[in-house]
């Protein structure tokens, strides 16, 4: 069995066995970081993050180990033109999802260091680490 399928099978056992008020405050999924560009080492980052505590979760930071720097951005279309902006956080409201996706919010991951066979990525509130999630980068 592969890791992706062994990874979402456990994460789905553990999802079953949470009860609404055992769900952890912050929860990712649909995770996608794609593989660098060839030359540039950047990447892409999708996700659905989602709130399920009882106040607003505000993250300010991102950071990989396998990655020199990872940013916030935002593609809006103004006058016409997509224009890609950062961001310096995201507030997502109890009971709330947010979704980081192509044209949309979404991380730039730049300096690749290393081969990718699994990327770690890290959600900070200044220097309160919020969650820690694995994936396999991909071409999506």
């Amino acid at each position: 069995m592969n890791i992706r399928l062994q990874f979402a099978l456990l994460a789905t056992l553990a999802l079953l066995a949470c009860t609404d008020e055992h769900l952890p405050p912050l929860v990712a999924s649909k995770l996608v970081i794609t593989m660098p560009m060839a030359g540039s080492g950047m990447s892409a980052g999708y996700m659905v993050l989602t709130n399920n505590s009882d106040e607003t979760i505000t993250i300010d930071g991102f950071s990989s180990p396998q990655f020199a720097k990872v940013d916030l951005h935002e593609t809006r279309i103004e006058d016409g033109i997509a224009r890609m902006r950062p961001l310096n956080s995201i507030a997502i409201e109890a009971g709330d999802s947010l979704v980081f996706e192509k044209g949309g919010k979404h991380l730039m991951l730049m300096g690749a260091k290393e081969n990718l066979e699994h990327v770690t990525l890290h959600l900070h509130a200044g220097d309160t680490l919020l969650l820690t999630v694995n994936t396999q980068p991909g071409t999506n």
